[in-house]
């Protein structure tokens, strides 16, 4: 005879059945509410095949600077020092290296654990308003995340047909605006002139500009850092730096804007970025030449990449990115996108709507294009 639960009145075995059916999905009678409710972020995938072609993740197919591997030996020989202390919670080193190389006060920088921990951050400080915020229906998929995370009523305005921003669908009341620029996943470059407009009919609201792909084809908005007080400019270390392992991330921005965000950074954790990220951030701003000498090669290769897709059937916007986006006149990008993966050659596929038959593809070495260039021919010339 089964006993009954006071607190359910209810025979114990069946609550127990019911527990022990909720672990073989997922418990979540303990979650709060809001959490039970969200949609996480769907990083790409990170295969350990070896033979591997990984074009799916938007990194860098060159190694940092040489000058990383002479810090990277600092901080070994002073690991004694540098790991058993705490790192300095304003990061001033490296906030006064970046202050120096993109001309702009020490007080104007922000940093943080990837751009991805820095846009959370803004979106702490500048969006939980009862005013909408602003956004692309297609662009990087990590906004709708935040916006579920922190209660921030998201406005999707969508692009034109050739996934190009029309600014003039932004003119509505809102709390904020935040475009990638290069977009993710198109790669399509919005003009200063139009960032400045939005700037300048938006002068209540926080605009920010995540430049995360400005590197390899477009100029930056940091220069209107200087004139408006209601930009802020958010950059990273993970592609044109060659860093996604150190998760270095950065906005620039008026001294205010700043400063509310450290406000919330220092309410629950003051030490965001360790030390030796701080050293080796520092160490890779050195290097200008080597800076310009990787990003120039992913560009030329990017370009020649665009002549021979376009050989072979598949069209796109013209990108400024260090990837394309890609849909062929014939063969399903789905299709495409599993095949290759059967040939460990990993390219990024979106199962969402006006953007499901498109591939994004990172652009690797130029023997990694050329590999992929290989399977493509062969796979579409049988469709």
């Amino acid at each position: 005879m089964s006993e009954t639960n006071p607190a359910t009145s209810a025979p114990t075995d069946t609550v127990l059945s019911s527990q022990q059916h909720a672990k073989q999905t997922i418990d979540t009678r303990l979650w709060g509410k809001r959490v039970r409710n969200l949609t996480p972020y769907v990083p790409g995938e990170q295969p350990k095949h070896e033979n591997l072609c990984k074009l799916n993740t938007n990194e860098n197919p060159f190694p940092p600077s040489p000058k990383v591997a002479d810090a990277i030996a600092a901080v070994l020989a002073n690991q004694a020092d540098l790991l058993k202390r705490y790192p300095a919670p304003e990061s001033d080193d490296l906030r006064a290296a970046m202050a120096q190389v993109y001309g702009v006060n020490p007080e104007q920088v922000f940093v943080g654990n990837g751009s991805d921990e820095v846009l959370a951050h803004i979106f702490a400080c500048f969006f939980v308003k009862d005013r909408p915020l602003l956004t692309p229906d297609i662009g990087y998929s990590f906004y709708p995340v935040y916006a579920d995370t922190f209660g921030v009523e998201l406005i999707n305005i969508a692009l034109q047909q050739d996934f190009t921003i029309d600014v003039n669908d932004f003119r509505r009341p809102c709390g904020g605006i935040i475009i990638a620029n290069p977009n993710a996943p198109t790669g399509v470059l919005l003009a200063l002139d139009d960032i400045e407009k939005l700037l300048t009919e938006h002068p209540n609201a926080v605009i920010v500009i995540d430049e995360a792909y400005i590197d390899f084809g477009g100029d930056t908005a940091k220069e209107l850092t200087r004139k408006y007080d209601n930009v802020l400019v958010v950059q990273t270390y993970s592609k044109s730096r060659s860093l996604a392992g150190l998760r270095i991330g950065y906005a620039i921005g008026n001294k205010e804007l700043i400063k509310a965000m450290n406000d919330v950074k220092y309410s629950y954790n003051s030490y965001t970025m360790n030390e030796p990220s701080i050293v080796l951030g520092t160490a890779v701003l050195e290097d200008e030449e080597y800076f310009q000498e990787t990003r120039n090669k992913i560009i030329d290769t990017r370009e020649w990449f665009q002549i021979e897709m376009r050989k072979i059937g598949f069209s796109f916007a013209d990108s400024k990115a260090n990837f394309i986006f890609a849909t062929h006149e014939s063969v399903p990008a789905k299709e495409i996108f599993e095949a290759a993966k059967k040939a460990k050659i990993y390219v990024r596929y979106f199962d969402q709507p006006r953007i499901n038959n498109y591939l994004r593809i990172t652009i690797g070495t130029r023997e990694e294009m050329e590999t992929l260039l290989d399977f493509l021919k062969e796979f579409t010339a049988t469709k």
